[in-house]
């Protein structure tokens, strides 16, 4: 494929950009090569700059589960316009969502409207601080819950792929009240409330890890963690940015049939725009300012066009049957991957939850810990990404991120997905 014009705008953002690229999972650093410029979406398509198509399985990193443009969306979108692109200030809509979230997920009572999930997470870390009157806090190897002070510690996503999963810039003093546990290791867990349980604030995690690719926690591992947080006073934070009413209608929380104190939200409530949320119990939320002391802002928070994108979005996904569907589409895509690798004698493993899913260049049967994902042939990730954008289909250019179906990949989708993977591990077998 030819890509002249997006090397040519990539040379040109160098200049202005950092890196040329706004986000550094965008500049193609774990895969070689330079990053593309899209000009377009439509359904499960992207078309670059260069009028290259693609089937694209990023979707705007996750938010897009009806796809790209989706009519009823993009009716939305058109008739909030009409009226106006934001206020600074309340509206109806904004009560709807709120109301329609908590209806949905029955952990959260009262939610508080965010632009961003690192705003969503820090605010909610924030505020299990204020309310236990606590300062440490633990997370998880590989996950990654957003760029915050303190949070960047053995983080996933784009640190793992740059190599640099500590950042400089952030004060010891923040990082050193951050504890990192293994991800899906029960013992850990009680070691570590053995000797800290009672300084600690919160616990986050990912129930559904996206950023060290797709690695789901297992249910004894969260059910663990419920009753330890229970036991010493420590909130429990899921962060579902990437997996709430993504992987089910109810989040994660709702397949592990766990309920956390706080949920992070992002991603899908703004059906593809900037928007984020937090919520959980009521008398955690009634100290959050105004109502309490725990301060907490922001200026564009409930835009009316993020807000009316979400309601369109999560009136469409809650038809009957529409997680089921999607299900079923994205096994039987991963069931093809794998025996198409098998064939060609290349390792590989999947995981999947609901339509989020990854795919690991691994002999293991199946891959749970952050240890495993970093013992995947990173080389191997690297060919297949390329033999794929060459052959048409987007993936995201890290070996550390999930991959998401939308409701706008069908069969022909999945046959020409499947009939460039053919190609793809061919080239890479050993």
């Amino acid at each position: 494929m030819v890509r002249d014009r997006s090397a040519e705008l990539y040379a040109r953002a160098l200049g202005p950009i950092p890196g040329g690229v706004n986000s550094p999972v965008r500049a193609f650093r774990g895969v070689g090569g330079e990053p593309l410029f899209f000009e377009s979406g439509e359904g499960a398509w992207l078309t670059d700059v260069d009028g290259n198509r693609y089937i694209d399985y990023v979707g705007a990193w996750g938010p897009l589960i009806l796809g790209h443009r989706h009519p009823a969306v993009n009716e939305a979108l058109r008739r909030q316009l009409e009226k106006g692109t934001g206020y600074g200030a309340s509206t109806e809509a904004e009560v709807e969502l709120a109301e329609l979230v908590c209806r949905l997920v029955p952990s959260i009572e009262q939610l508080r409207l965010v632009t961003s999930g690192t705003e969503a997470t820090m605010s909610a870390i924030r505020l299990a601080r204020g309310f236990t009157g606590r300062d440490a806090m633990v997370k998880f190897e590989g996950c990654y819950h957003g760029h915050a002070d303190g949070l960047l510690v053995k983080a996933g996503s784009g640190a793992l792929t740059l190599g640099a999963p500590d950042s400089p810039g952030v004060p010891e003093g923040y990082s050193s009240l951050t504890h990192v546990l293994p991800y899906n290791d029960p013992d850990a867990l009680d070691a570590y409330f053995a000797a800290n349980g009672g300084n600690t604030a919160c616990v986050i995690i990912e129930p559904v890890a996206g950023n060290m690719n797709c690695v789901p926690a297992q249910a004894e591992t969260l059910s663990r963690l419920r009753s330890l947080c229970d036991e010493y006073g420590v909130l429990l934070i899921f962060d579902e940015v990437m997996s709430g009413f993504r992987v089910a209608l109810g989040g994660a929380q709702s397949i592990y049939g766990v309920q956390p104190d706080l949920t992070a939200l992002g991603k899908v409530i703004g059906g593809g725009l900037p928007v984020g949320a937090f919520g959980g119990r009521r008398e955690i939320m009634s100290r959050i300012a105004p109502e309490g002391p725990v301060y907490q802002a922001g200026t564009l928070a409930g835009n009316p066009l993020a807000v009316a994108a979400g309601l369109a979005t999560l009136a469409a996904i809650a038809a009957p049957g529409f997680f089921d569907s999607l299900k079923q589409r994205a096994e039987s895509l991963l069931a093809g991957l794998r025996e198409l690798a098998q064939a060609a004698s290349v390792p590989f493993t999947t995981n999947q939850v609901g339509a989020m899913f990854g795919m690991f260049f691994s002999g293991e049967a199946q891959v749970r810990t952050f240890d495993q994902v970093m013992a995947c042939d990173i080389d191997h990730f690297r060919k297949f990404f390329h033999g794929m954008l060459d052959h048409g289909v987007y993936l995201a250019p890290s070996a550390f991120e999930a991959g998401f179906l939308s409701a706008a990949h069908g069969e022909r989708e999945i046959e020409l997905t499947l009939a460039a993977a053919e190609k793809s591990f061919a080239a890479i077998r050993p």
